[in-house]
């Protein structure tokens, strides 16, 4: 009769966790490119819907709206006026880069929904590179990777 324990050897029990760590790792590290990926197509569908909203909200109310970005402090808002609450503020990551082109990083909807000043700035993240171009007239504005 044989006298075997049923049960792993720790040699089997640590081969198993390194396989498992192994695994884990790997896929951590195919996963975090993706993730950076969306974090900036989130920023870049946020900021589109906030600038519809705020040129939405300038017709409607008849009233000048500003759009202000701070690329220091990672951050941007919208707002009516200086004695309301603000319209819209938002956060963003900070591997996100703002830098004014040729539309600085304030700029207002008229009442018609037109636009005060009009060019194009720069959103630039890991190592890609969208332009925000900002048109005469209607206040049309897109956002294309550069």
């Amino acid at each position: 009769m044989k006298n075997d324990e049923a049960g792993f050897t720790l040699i089997e029990a640590l081969i198993v966790l390194s396989i498992l760590f192994i695994t884990s790792f790997i896929a951590v590290f195919t996963v975090k490119p993706q993730f950076d990926m969306t974090v900036t197509e989130e920023f870049i569908s946020d900021l589109e819907a906030d600038l519809f909203y705020a040129q939405a909200y300038a017709i409607s109310h008849q009233r000048e709206v500003t759009i202000n970005i701070l690329n220091t402090q990672f951050y941007y808002y919208i707002r009516d006026r200086s004695d309301l609450p603000l319209i819209v503020e938002r956060n963003y990551s900070k591997n996100i880069q703002i830098q004014a082109g040729s539309l600085p990083l304030y700029f207002k909807f008229l009442p018609d929904g037109n636009v005060n000043k009009f060019g194009s700035l720069y959103i630039s993240c890991h190592s890609k590179v969208y332009r925000l171009t900002v048109l005469l007239g209607k206040g049309r504005f897109y956002i294309v990777k550069q």
